[in-house]
């Protein structure tokens, strides 16, 4: 392996990462759980064992507008609730910093019960942060009417920035205790430089050795997980459901179909607060699901070996990361519109399309839907991910005829990676009054 191999597998480590629920929220209740750590690392005599249980915590949230626009609406893992204050709850009862994202896995039916107690109780108090950061975090806990002794009152407070398990700032009874560099050079829109292009990334994902990204295999055993969970339940909307059971009306039993159902699915689960957790892409399970379900389902659909999945798979994750560095992780446009475009170069290398093919389908993905924007995290994107899966594939199947929408139409050029630039342009910072409009419209219904 190359020390570039080796650099590109780290970006996908980095960037592709199981996550439990919605990572706005999560994130919240990951900031909340390392404070309330902090307070049991410093304060023994006062937190014996279980004492998160019973604890009357005090816990304030101030989150960037973006972080509360994706928090606001979406479902809250095993507590059948939506919102940042059950997340918090959640985190500062039974949260545990170390599963990263997947913060309340541990989660009981106990802990539940208690952290609805603690919002019913208005413990918990959220507030919107004065920061340039679009995706910010603090979380301050205290512990009502307890003191760990005449010096010292428990309360202690985590930072997170720029990515959603990203601690940058923590501190105990005013005392800070960690504060790394913050993310100042990418303050403005949270973008990241990984040196990629999509002709290293087509050549990468075809060359490696496979023992080197087998691993990627686990995106299908976590999502299609997922899927199954969300066409075995009553999750949100029952989007994939609904396509699913009508394949032999309005649909068809075709792969299209297939693949959106599939996809659908998976996000109806997950955004209805589903326990099993996704395979995330740039710190969204939402689009870690679209870009690889519809070539899972291709896999499926066509008995596609584990090798040529694993190389797909690789291709369209790192697609989307490449995209979505010029994006930032959270922007007004809608994430599907990224992880889509991934997907249809997933799908263009396991129908035996080369680097062309795949330029132009992310050319035909980025004429046709860069427009879909983002207005918040909700059982409703499970509509927005099928819409993606249908140009996705139109665009496989558009650009392995020979046709890719030309440079003389809008924000398309000649070159891919320059028609990449334009989209993150637009996203990162053309849709900035976008994203304000769509939060007050969310805030004042």
């Amino acid at each position: 392996m190359t020390p570039r191999q080796q650099e590109i597998i780290d970006i996908i480590h980095r960037e592709v990462k199981p996550a439990l629920g919605c990572t706005e929220p999560i994130a919240v209740a990951l900031a909340v759980a390392k404070a309330v750590e902090i307070i049991s690392d410093n304060c023994p005599g006062t937190c014996p064992d279980g004492w998160r249980r019973k604890a009357e915590f005090k816990i304030d949230v101030s989150v960037s507008s973006n972080i509360l626009k994706n928090a606001m609406g979406v479902g809250i893992p095993g507590t059948g609730m939506v919102g940042i204050p059950v997340a918090a709850a959640l985190g500062a009862v039974c949260g545990d910093s170390a599963l990263g994202l997947e913060v309340v896995k541990n989660l009981t039916a106990e802990d539940v019960t208690r952290a609805k107690e603690l919002v019913a109780t208005r413990a918990v108090h959220v507030s919107v942060a004065d920061t340039e950061h679009l995706l910010y975090v603090k979380a301050t806990v205290a512990l009502e009417g307890t003191r760990a002794s005449a010096e010292v009152d428990p309360h202690a407070y985590a930072v997170i920035e720029d990515d959603h398990d990203r601690i940058v700032e923590t501190s105990f009874a005013d005392h800070i205790l960690m504060s790394s560099e913050s993310g100042a050079a990418s303050v403005d829109t949270g973008t990241k430089d990984y040196g990629l292009t999509v002709r290293e990334i087509y050549d990468f994902a075809l060359t490696a050795d496979y023992k080197d990204i087998e691993f990627i295999l686990e995106d299908r055993t976590l999502n299609l997980a997922l899927a199954h969970e969300g066409l075995e339940g009553d999750y949100g909307l029952k989007v994939g459901k609904a396509i699913r059971e009508n394949q032999k009306g309005v649909f068809g039993s075709d792969y299209l179909s297939f693949a959106m159902g599939m996809t659908a699915a998976a996000s109806d689960a997950r955004m209805a607060g589903c326990t099993l957790p996704a395979m995330s892409n740039s710190g969204s399970g939402n689009q870690g699901i679209t870009v690889s379900m519809p070539v899972i389902a291709y896999a499926i659909q066509y008995n596609v070996d584990d090798e040529r999945l694993a190389r797909a798979l690789i291709l369209s994750n790192l697609v989307a990361i490449h995209i979505k560095s010029y994006l930032g992780k959270l922007s007004a446009l809608c994430g599907c519109v990224v992880a889509s475009t991934g997907s249809a170069c997933g799908v263009v290398y396991l129908e035996g399309g080369g680097y062309d093919q795949i330029c132009a389908a992310i050319q035909n993905m980025a004429g046709n839907i860069t427009g879909m924007v983002c207005d918040g995290a909700k059982v409703g994107c499970a509509m927005k991910v099928a819409s993606g899966v249908s140009c996705a594939v139109q665009s496989a199947v558009l650009a392995l005829r020979g046709t890719c929408i030309p440079p003389t139409d809008g924000i398309i050029e000649d070159n891919v990676e320059n028609t990449i630039r334009n989209l993150g342009k637009i996203g990162s910072v053309g849709m900035k009054s976008t994203d304000r409009m769509i939060l007050d419209i969310m805030l004042c219904k």
